[in-house]
């Protein structure tokens, strides 16, 4: 069984999400992660996972969204949390391909993600696009200034730096549907390089349809053909690459049940 450990159900119609829950089970995914991006969100996210059992949570700001309005303090994100079934923080991070938001206030909005995942105890799922310096330094100055936290890289476009780097400091990294692009060999080498303990996979949909549904909106049970491709490039069975990305989702989301 697989774990889709980053899609948007709220994107769907409310025709559309028990369709969509449906053929992910039937896809043999066995959990799915609805991630927020704007605090004015986390009540939708939050219904959703009362509504589906297979369905769990996070709560934050999308950089994208960080120039919207007043920022929240790292508490009142960790009270987000407050909840049985969100089970992250984010998704927040660094975006310098769109920059829909200044960047001083993506970089605020990252810290004070970090600061939330610590005082909750939970991890932080970043979002990082052509921001690698930055994504690290700002790591590196808030694990120095405030201790450890746990944090995934979630679909992971960037450079191996990045993703080794944050491997050292204790990350993890999902990939997604790029994985199974023709023009993603060097992310694909990522991938079949980093240790197997810290990977996971995820959709991100709607976006990101994998191969052979590129083009088309992307959903959750989609998941398994990003599966399959990083199974191969690991030299693993099917069977064994969903263990081992299920077993390092539950070692890093530690609040599921």
């Amino acid at each position: 069984m697989l774990i889709d450990s980053h899609c948007h159900l709220d994107y769907y119609t409310e025709e559309e999400i028990e369709q969509v829950v449906a053929r992910a089970r039937d896809a043999g995914v066995e959990r799915l992660v609805t991630i927020g991006v704007r605090m004015s969100q986390a009540a939708a996210v939050k219904a959703l996972t009362e509504r589906f059992p297979e369905v769990w949570g996070t709560v934050g700001i999308h950089p994208h969204n960080a120039g919207e309005g007043p920022l929240p303090t790292p508490e009142e994100i960790a009270a987000e949390a407050d909840h049985p079934r969100i089970i992250g923080i984010g998704e927040s991070g660094l975006d310098y391909f769109y920059d829909k938001a200044p960047r001083e206030a993506q970089a605020e909005n990252f810290r004070r993600h970090i600061r939330a995942a610590r005082l909750a105890g939970l991890p932080l799922a970043i979002h990082a696009r052509q921001a690698d310096d930055d994504i690290l330094a700002i790591l590196r100055e808030e694990r120095d200034a405030g201790g450890s936290f746990d944090f995934l890289l979630h679909c992971f476009s960037s450079g191996r730096e990045l993703a080794e780097k944050s491997v050292e400091m204790g990350g993890y990294v999902s990939f997604s549907g790029i994985l199974t692009f023709p023009k993603s060999q060097d992310i694909r080498d990522v991938a079949r390089d980093l240790p197997a303990d810290r990977l996971l996979v995820e959709t991100d949909a709607p976006y990101l349809a994998p191969v052979p549904f590129r083009g088309k909106r992307c959903e959750p049970g989609m998941v398994a053909h990003t599966a399959k491709v990083l199974a191969g490039m690991r030299g693993l069975e099917m069977a064994a690459l969903a263990d081992l990305t299920s077993t390092n989702f539950r070692r890093l989301f530690k609040k599921m049940a």
